[in-house]
C-alpha cells in the first residue's frame, strides 16, 4: 500500500510541480492576450510557494510552530498540488462549455487533495499541516480561476497539447530521476545556517519542548516551547 501512498505523493513533489508551474506561465506569456493571466499565475503561485517557505524555514531554524496542533508548517505538497494541478484541469477544458471547465478544476482540485491524503498516509505531515496546505492551494487556484472569469480568449491559446506537454515532461523527468526534489534538506540546512544552531528543529523538538544546541559561534536566539502558539 504505501509504494501506491508513494506514488501518489510524487504528483505534489516540487522537483515535478515546480517545473510544471513555470510552464503554465510561459504557456500562457506567449500569446499577448493571455499576459495578464500569466502574471496573475506567476504572482499568485510564486506567493504561495513564498508562504510555505517561510512556514518551514520558522519552525526549521527558530522553532516557530504548535505542539497543541502538530504544526510545522504548511504542507508544501498539498498546497503546490491543490494549487497546480487545478489550474492545468480548468485551463486544459478552457474551450468547453463552463459547467466542464468547472468540473474539471474540481477533479484537478481533488487530485491536489489525494496528495494531501497520501501524505497523511504515509505519516509524514499531521492533519494541520495538510489541511492548510489545501486551504492555501484552494486560495491561489480559486483566485486564479476568478481573476481570468471571461478574460481568457479561448481563440488566442495555444493547443492544449503544448500545456499537457509542459506537464508530462517533468513528470517524466522525475519518474527517471526516481527520488524527490532536496528541497526540504535544503531548507533544513538554510534554517540551521541562519538560526545559529548545529540542527534544525524537529517535531519531537516542538512536542517535546526541547531546543537544538547553538552552534559554535551562534549568537541567534532560539525559542522556547512557551513562544510557540
Amino acid at each position: 500500500m504505501n509504494s501506491f501512498w508513494l506514488m501518489v505523493t510524487g504528483l505534489g513533489d516540487s522537483g515535478f510541480l515546480l517545473p510544471a508551474a513555470l510552464w503554465i506561465a510561459i504557456w500562457l506569456a506567449v500569446d499577448r492576450g493571455t499576459r495578464p493571466a500569466a502574471v496573475h499565475w506567476a504572482l499568485l503561485f510564486g506567493g504561495c510557494g513564498l508562504v510555505v517557505m517561510l512556514s518551514k524555514l520558522a519552525f526549521l531554524g527558530w522553532g516557530i510552530g504548535s505542539a497543541r496542533f502538530n504544526f510545522t508548517g504548511f504542507s508544501g505538497h498539498t498546497a503546490l498540488a491543490t494549487s497546480v494541478w487545478t489550474v492545468v484541469f480548468w485551463l486544459a477544458a478552457l474551450r468547453f462549455a463552463p459547467f466542464l471547465r468547472i468540473a474539471a478544476a474540481i477533479v484537478g482540485w481533488a487530485w491536489g487533495v489525494a496528495v494531501g491524503v497520501s501524505r497523511l498516509a504515509l505519516e509524514v505531515h499531521s492533519t494541520a499541516e495538510v489541511a492548510t496546505g489545501i486551504v492555501l492551494g484552494t486560495i491561489v487556484s480559486a483566485s486564479f480561476l476568478w481573476l481570468q472569469r471571461n478574460r481568457l480568449p479561448v481563440v488566442s491559446l495555444r493547443a492544449p497539447r503544448w500545456l499537457a506537454a509542459g506537464v508530462v515532461v517533468p513528470l517524466l523527468l522525475f519518474v527517471v530521476v526516481g527520488r524527490p526534489a532536496p528541497t526540504q534538506f535544503a531548507l533544513e540546512a538554510v534554517a540551521a545556517w541562519m538560526a545559529g544552531i548545529e540542527r534544525p528543529y524537529r517535531r519531537s523538538d516542538l512536542l517535546h519542548g526541547r531546543q537544538p544546541a547553538r552552534a559554535p559561534g551562534g549568537n541567534s536566539q532560539v525559542l522556547t516551547k512557551e513562544q510557540t502558539f
